[in-house]
């Protein structure tokens, strides 16, 4: 038996929630936490800053798992790619209480962790397709991995300045879903019978569940004092200049 605390806070994104044995007993999201547009809805949540709105969501987790007398088992968070600020702030959250209850800390990538809906609402059907998760930089590049259907890394995260040809090789051979915040901007120049586009599909806590699981009863954890995301402005400056 797991109860987990879930802390999403890679892009414009903010989401928390708290799963039990993997069911979610607790969500709370908000689409203006870290730099997005205001909401339509004028009776929705003004944007009170990322850190603030994170910050709340937690507290109201905590508070909820307090009123069920639940004891927490691990913290999972987003570690990126993602915005160094929205990384920054669900890291130091996550760190903060992994600290203070002597909790176990758990690391979920973000372009795995879009993948979740996609096969949940079995959008690629077919056996041999791949699912392309993609993190707008700018321009026309994008941080970008290839999975199959079994959440198996195909190709593994790099920064992807997007030509006709950057994923010609795999497009030729199957079909691949393209999908995030970067995948839109991408299509026209893909233009392949291959590529296909899956709209709306955001990171969000509840979808942390399978993957957090499986990490925990793995053992797969990190060490609080040492764990770092996976900060964008670190990994271009790692990256070949022709990418930059």
């Amino acid at each position: 038996m797991s109860t987990i605390l879930h802390i999403e806070t890679s892009t414009d994104v903010c989401s928390v929630a708290v799963s039990q044995d993997g069911k979610c007993i607790f969500e709370r999201e908000e689409y203006t936490g870290f730099g997005g547009k205001p909401a339509a809805d004028a009776t929705a949540p003004k944007h009170r800053g990322s850190a603030v709105t994170a910050g709340v969501f937690v507290d109201e987790a905590l508070s909820f798992t307090d009123s069920q007398l639940l004891d927490l088992d691990a913290v999972a968070v987003s570690c990126g790619p993602g915005s160094y600020t929205g990384l920054r702030v669900g890291t130091s959250i996550a760190k903060g209480i992994c600290y203070g209850q002597d909790l176990k800390l758990i690391s979920v990538p973000t372009l795995e962790l879009l993948c979740v809906p996609v096969l949940l609402a079995e959008k690629a059907k077919e056996e041999n397709a791949l699912l392309c998760p993609m993190i707008d930089a700018r321009r026309m590049e994008v941080y970008a991995a290839l999975y199959d259907r079994a959440l198996r890394e195909v190709r593994p995260t790099q920064a992807d300045v997007v030509t006709a040809d950057t994923y010609r090789e795999w497009l030729d051979e199957r079909p691949v879903y393209f999908f995030g915040n970067g995948a839109a901007k991408c299509m026209d120049t893909i233009d392949h019978p291959n590529a296909h586009l899956i709209e709306d599909v955001k990171p969000l806590a509840r979808w942390m569940f399978p993957l957090a699981e499986r990490r925990f009863f793995r053992e797969q954890f990190e060490d609080v004092a040492y764990f770092v995301p996976f900060y964008l402005k670190n990994f271009v400056a790692k990256q070949p200049k022709k990418l930059l």
